[in-house]
């Protein structure tokens, strides 16, 4: 019906990045290499990500195609194979990604520090710690971080969490610099810390080092 909205139309936020109309021009390049000459014509996209793939391995381009080349059937197509090559090594990449970038690797981190330090949300809700943290509130409060207990905790930050955020991306993520009180009860133990962005996707939390009171 004229004039109608879609039944399909939705104001969320889309589920992939947006696509720029020069990603989809397709462009012929001559990539030469050991005396063998290639004509290839393919979208500015996998250009980009052949870019990317040869300068993470720290080859050229040409490398990489020789190499997929060799790799196919006589019988293929060239370009079809770079394509894939191309998702594959993305797949690839943002698989590892993943995995570096979840909460194991955040427990991992704490449990490796020796001194105490803690994973914050950014309702300043403390979602993981590691031993010398919980030793630490042990000494100074009457109770001691537990699964339970911890919920029990109050925290106060010098610096805003926003604000930490702003100054991390603001500065390269060096590390921001922060007074912070931890409380439970009446007691209330004030110290400093060093914030950084923690390794996840999603959502943005932070990471917390202790290193004076």
């Amino acid at each position: 019906m004229s004039g109608s909205a879609s039944p399909h139309h939705s104001d969320r936020e889309g589920l992939l990045p947006p696509v720029a109309a020069a990603d989809f021009g397709l462009e012929f390049r001559v990539v030469a290499r050991g005396g063998i000459r290639r004509g290839i014509r393919l979208e500015r996209a996998f250009w980009m990500s052949l870019k990317q793939m040869a300068e993470s391995r720290k080859c050229t381009i040409g490398m990489l195609i020789d190499e997929i080349a060799e790799s196919q059937p006589q019988t293929g197509n060239l370009t079809s194979a770079i394509r894939v090559a191309c998702m594959r090594g993305l797949g690839d990449e943002n698989l590892t990604l993943r995995r570096l970038a979840s909460i194991n690797t955040i427990n991992a981190i704490l449990v490796a520090c020796p001194s105490p330090a803690f994973a914050l949300a950014s309702s300043k809700k403390i979602l993981s710690f590691n031993a010398p943290f919980q030793q630490l509130v042990k000494r100074q409060l009457p109770i001691a971080p537990s699964d339970d207990a911890r919920h029990d905790l109050k925290l106060a930050l010098d610096l805003n969490v926003a604000d930490i955020f702003t100054r991390l991306e603001a500065n390269g993520e060096s590390p921001v610099a922060t007074g912070f009180v931890i409380g439970a009860g009446d007691r209330r133990y004030r110290g400093q810390l060093n914030a950084v962005r923690a390794p996840v996707l999603e959502p943005e939390l932070l990471m917390a080092f202790v290193f004076g009171g």
